[in-house]
């Protein structure tokens, strides 16, 4: 699209959508190498998605290796650090690099202009040479269909929107989901009121030795033996596993860590099982993970049949002034990680600095 009247434009060299850990990583590599940008975020305060997870919810590896680039994650007297920890780590480095975020500011389209991407807001419009998308999965929680859901009179809540086990004691719950989140949900819930955990197979739960920074070493060594063509060399033990950190642990001393298969379909009051028996349900927590965020995006038409872009090495493929970091595995290694993202950014900055500035 050739550019319109863009006098009352706001031009910068590079916009980030987003306000997490992955447009702060994008945003400390461009810092350091000189490129002007501006941070894009629709949340109120800083801290991204950490601002909506569970009370309760700690990391699954110690604090050195969960930090962004360029200034580790301050130590904490507990042996993995809280959620409010990670907060107060993000608040901080934003204030540390002094990294212009507007917010809230509510992207509402991205559209294609000659001289670069118009990013149109409910605070105004920018003209960017080129974007960085780093809004994360949170805002697109994803709950499976089930037969007679709409009939169900109980709660359903995501994950996403979780916050303690208040308001469920005494009462029956599923958890449904299978990873990290289901297993710390129920290992909270199980203490206040009757739970049941539904899973599609039987969970992977690692050894008590085995946390996040094993892991992320584990998918490293995977990372580069593919890259190489060599043959997996890790063990056993993904970054999706259960990992037993003291309150799974503690769950599993109870008993209470066993999971069931699917449920054929929802009544009103509860839930039929394979066998044709019936449960009553007051409430179901969906552990069933998330979507990319990309609605700002449509605009681009760059979004597969999927929901996601393609992309080489983090950048659009069908828009070459687009890049995508902090999604998961399909946009970069392990960017999705407080420590994994570096990689992405480090790349997607040095990408956008040749693009630039070309020789």
């Amino acid at each position: 699209m050739k550019d319109s009247n863009t006098s009352t434009v706001n031009r910068i060299d590079v916009a980030i959508v987003g306000g997490g850990q992955s447009a702060l990583a994008v945003a400390y590599f461009l810092r350091r190498a000189g490129i002007g940008y501006v941070v894009l975020d629709d949340q109120p305060a800083p801290g991204g998605a950490w601002q909506h997870t569970w009370d309760s919810l700690h990391l699954f590896s110690p604090a050195q290796w969960s930090s962004l680039p360029g200034w580790p994650m301050p130590t904490t007297s507990e042996q993995y650090p809280s959620r409010d920890h990670v907060i107060r780590y993000l608040t901080e480095y934003e204030k540390r690099y002094e990294i212009p975020v507007l917010r809230p500011l509510e992207v509402t389209s991205t559209s294609r202009l000659e001289s670069g991407l118009l990013i149109s807001t409910d605070r105004g419009e920018w003209l960017a040479k080129a974007v960085v998308s780093a809004t994360g999965t949170w805002g697109r929680p994803y709950i499976p269909d089930y037969p007679g859901q709409g009939s169900f009179e109980g709660e359903q809540l995501h994950s996403a929107h979780y916050r303690n086990p208040d308001t469920f004691h005494g009462k029956d719950v599923l958890v449904v989901g299978g990873g990290n989140s289901g297993a710390q949900i129920l290992a909270e819930l199980s203490q206040v009121c009757h739970t049941s955990w539904v899973t599609l197979e039987q969970p992977t739960f690692l050894s008590d030795d085995v946390d996040g920074r094993v892991l992320f070493e584990r998918a490293t060594e995977r990372w580069k033996a593919r890259s190489e063509g060599r043959p997996d060399p890790a063990p056993s033990g993904g970054l999706g596993d259960v990992v037993m950190v003291p309150p799974v642990r503690e769950a599993r001393e109870r008993g209470v860590l066993h999971s069931v298969r699917p449920f054929s379909h929802f009544t009103v009051d509860g839930v039929v099982w394979q066998d044709g028996t019936h449960a009553h349900v007051d409430a179901v927590i969906w552990c069933t993970g998330f979507r990319p965020a990309l609605e700002h995006l449509r605009l681009l038409h760059v979004l597969n049949d999927a929901g996601r872009v393609d992309v080489v090495d983090g950048r659009a493929v069908l828009e070459p002034r687009l890049w995508l970091v902090g999604y998961g595995e399909w946009c970069g290694f392990a960017s999705a990680t407080l420590i994994g993202v570096m990689r992405s950014a480090r790349s997607a900055a040095a990408q956008i600095n040749q693009y630039l500035s070309p020789l």
